[in-house]
């Protein structure tokens, strides 16, 4: 792993420096294209059918019970699917035709295990630790040979792991601040012009991981602005990683849950704004390690699932569509009679979307990215030409 030179290190800005200072959890590479690629990851098992519900389903509303309720005025987008109602950025992309969804995709994992799942959709291997290095980082094998990577984090998340050299600035070593200092320190840099809007930037990347939900949203739409701003910049990044957490929801989830969509949905928004016109070559890949359960369990919240709904958002989106071989909900159609049953792969998504958007052979970028998966069919048409 390669140090950061002190050229670079000017070049990042103020803002880089101190995100990463404190616990920021992004991961950013650079390509020479002008295509942009973001990957939220949504660590903690989000629940699909509770973000793209199928509300046509027969079964739905039998077997959501509760948390059907916050779909009842849900803005529709087909026949079958209905959009959570916290996410009105995404919902106006998906009527700009910038937002498509995928539902009941899963990767190859099946034993819901947060970590395990989590290394999976990672590496992109069939089962946990069969790969040591991620399909984000094999991606920039496939790029110019100049381009690096670099992390802003603590570790460098695993996706992002690989052979080749990331430059990394590490936070410090030192114990994590108080909540009294960190309150002092803001306090100090209300009346500064340039280091007030700095120290807000850092403190809301601090959160993220822990909380989309937290603020009402405004942490994560600092952090999409920051990340807008590392991408915008003339010789800045070209792909970013963004990790998110929060979303492990066994009980309560109709609150939780709504304002961790609404987390994602103001990043989104920020992401957006922030990039002004390189959003018509952008492509923003969110997903998760694995589904929820069909069913509500006893503390109004669902358990460790399969299947649940990818999200591709970005002016190179050929958007407006939901795509889905929907597999049903009724009790028979149930994988191992409690999940939403997997019937699209998440290599598939994001090996079709990465071999279109960068100009890569569907082939070459299969085998690369995902060397162990047997790889199916690319979808067509996720990108723009």
């Amino acid at each position: 792993m390669t140090a950061l030179s002190r050229r670079n290190f000017v070049a990042l800005g103020a803002s880089t420096v101190f995100a990463s200072s404190f616990g920021a959890r992004m991961a950013f590479a650079r390509a020479a294209t002008n295509r942009r690629f973001v990957f939220i990851i949504q660590r903690g098992a989000a629940d699909g059918l509770h973000t793209v519900a199928p509300v046509g389903d027969p079964a739905y509303a039998g077997q959501r019970g509760s948390l059907a309720e916050d779909f009842a005025t849900a803005p529709r987008l087909d026949d079958m699917f209905a959009l959570h109602p916290s996410m009105k950025n995404i919902h106006a992309l998906y009527g700009a035709k910038q937002a498509l969804f995928l539902h009941a995709v899963a990767s190859p994992y099946r034993d819901r295990s947060h970590f395990d799942g989590q290394n999976v959709l990672e590496t992109g291997g069939t089962s946990a630790y069969q790969l040591k290095d991620g399909w984000l980082n094999r991606l920039l094998t496939l790029l110019p040979a100049d381009d690096k990577a670099i992390a802003l984090a603590a570790t460098v998340p695993m996706a992002l792991r690989g052979a080749v050299e990331v430059a990394s600035y590490a936070p410090s070593g030192l114990p994590d601040a108080s909540d009294d200092l960190l309150a002092r320190v803001s306090q100090m840099y209300q009346g500064d012009a340039q280091l007030h809007g700095i120290w807000e930037q850092a403190t809301a990347t601090r959160m993220l991981t822990s909380d989309l939900a937290s603020d009402n949203g405004r942490n994560a739409a600092a952090t999409g602005d920051l990340a807008a701003k590392m991408l915008a910049a003339e010789n800045g990044s070209r792909i970013a990683m963004i990790e998110t957490g929060g979303w492990d929801t066994h009980a309560g989830q109709k609150g939780r849950l709504a304002g961790q969509l609404n987390g994602l949905d103001q990043m989104v928004g920020a992401l957006q704004k922030g990039l002004g016109p390189l959003w018509s070559d952008t492509v923003v890949l969110v997903a998760t390690e694995f589904g929820r359960t069909v069913k509500v369990n006893g503390t109004q919240g669902t358990d460790h699932g399969t299947a649940s709904c990818a999200m591709l958002m970005g002016g190179a989106v050929n958007g407006g569509r939901v795509i889905a071989d929907w597999p049903g909900l009724a009790d028979a159609a149930l994988y191992e009679n409690r999940d939403l049953k997997p019937t699209l792969g998440l290599d598939t998504v994001i090996g079709s979307t990465l071999s279109a958007h960068f100009g890569l052979m569907p082939q070459t970028a299969a085998r690369k990215l995902f060397p162990e998966v047997q790889m199916a069919r690319p979808l067509q048409d996720l990108v723009r030409g």
